[in-house]
């Protein structure tokens, strides 16, 4: 871990990332890709020591409230944050300032961050982004060997409904020869519908792989799964996208179970609904700008 002091926080879509790197170790990861620019080890975890103080000064000049969103690059809950505590004192100033927030995790630790969570809801809005890539405990145990299992993060995602948060699940990455099944799917999609979420992210049943995440990828695949690089080079060589080739099956399960189920799947859809701002309070005439 080393420190940096970043020019600033927040993106032009008002995303931020408070960690760079990850301690997560999951083996797709398009973070690792090269275009990304890291200059230091993927497991060095990069921290923006001033992070928190260009976050107020961000938020105090906001001409208007919007969704603030944290976890497109890297997993805030990382196991440093239970020291740091960067993501809850990012929070605490979001619910102050009245702003909404929306995150993506796959870790349970989010759960520490609850309450504050559950206040930002209750004044504008909270939406916890969850991923989702295998029913089998012992496969997400080697595709993501340092993060909550999936029973952990559907446990995560009940306690969230209990709580009165929304959530989204993201179907992604789906592995071709290793978690691109009909039970996989469908196992997935039914714990989806009993966790209530709002909606599920898929672009379909694939993954992505770049200059970078690439190499990271077939190293592991040699480590846990002898023979299946050969597999992948015999069947895509160095493309970028990568379909199932059950993909176009898979895909009709998926909108077929979602549509039975009620769950929104139309990304354009969740993504117009993740990046709308809600105000479910007034503030009172006490302005937070005088803070």
């Amino acid at each position: 871990m080393h420190y940096v002091q970043a020019k600033g926080i927040l993106s032009a879509k008002n995303g931020m990332n408070l960690y760079r790197g990850c301690l997560h170790g999951c083996i797709y990861c398009d973070s690792r890709s090269k275009c990304y620019h890291m200059e230091h080890d993927f497991e060095d975890i990069e921290v923006k020591e001033n992070a928190i103080e260009l976050l107020e000064t961000a938020l105090r000049h906001k001409r208007r409230r919007c969704m603030i969103g944290t976890g497109s690059m890297t997993d805030p809950y990382i196991p440093p944050e239970l020291e740091l505590e960067h993501v809850r004192k990012a929070l605490t100033l979001i619910e102050a300032y009245g702003f909404g927030f929306t995150v993506i995790t796959k870790s349970n630790r989010i759960l520490r961050d609850i309450d504050l969570l559950q206040r930002i809801n209750e004044k504008a809005k909270c939406v916890v982004q969850m991923t989702l890539t295998t029913c089998d405990e012992a496969l997400c145990r080697k595709l993501e060997p340092n993060v909550s299992t999936t029973r952990e993060r559907f446990e995560t995602l009940k306690i969230l409904r209990d709580a009165g948060i929304p959530t989204v699940v993201w179907l992604s990455p789906i592995l071709p020869f290793l978690n691109d099944t009909r039970e996989n799917i469908s196992g997935i999609l039914d714990l989806c519908m009993q966790a209530q979420v709002r909606g599920i992210i898929c672009f379909g049943m694939g993954m992505t792989l770049r200059e970078g995440s690439r190499e990271y990828f077939y190293s592991q695949l040699d480590r846990l799964f002898p023979g299946m690089k050969e597999r992948y080079i015999q069947a895509y060589g160095g493309r970028y996208e990568l379909a199932s080739p059950d993909n176009a099956a898979l895909m009709r399960l998926f909108r077929d179970k979602c549509a039975s189920g009620g769950l929104m799947h139309d990304n354009a859809q969740i993504f117009d609904y993740l990046s709308t701002m809600e105000e479910k309070e007034r503030f009172s005439q006490l302005s937070l700008w005088d803070l």
